[in-house]
């Protein structure tokens, strides 16, 4: 068991995990897609997981690799600082993160999936 599993989906944050889940936004959706049972190279991932305080998109334990999906907001100076405190904690926990543009995920999955699936191989 790595040390990720032990924080994964404190129940403080279970509430926040579901309205996600329940609130998803197209471009997740979209992605969870190809992502869902299993589909990509026989990967499970799950949406929504918590590791300690953040809340990824899109994660599996097979590879500690979490993938996030980024809408505009995402560029804002403040929103870009949070992304870079948050990707530090999860790397400092061996979480690899990988994020795509809203646009990346609806306009090229498949170069997408393809980004995904070098980290399945490394």
């Amino acid at each position: 068991m790595t040390a990720v599993e032990n924080i994964n989906n404190l129940p403080s944050l279970k509430y926040y995990r579901k309205k996600l889940r329940n609130n998803a936004t197209r471009t997740e959706v979209h992605l969870w897609k190809f992502l869902q049972k299993s589909q990509l190279d026989g990967v499970k991932f799950r949406r929504q997981q918590s590791i300690g305080p953040y809340i990824v998109d899109f994660y599996t334990y097979q590879y500690n690799l979490a993938v996030e999906v980024d809408g505009e907001i995402h560029e804002e100076e403040e929103m870009l600082k949070h992304d870079a405190r948050r990707e530090r904690y999860l790397e400092s926990k061996g979480v690899k993160v990988l994020r795509f543009k809203n646009a990346e995920v609806f306009e090229d999955i498949e170069r997408v999936l393809n980004l995904i699936r070098k980290e399945f191989n490394k």
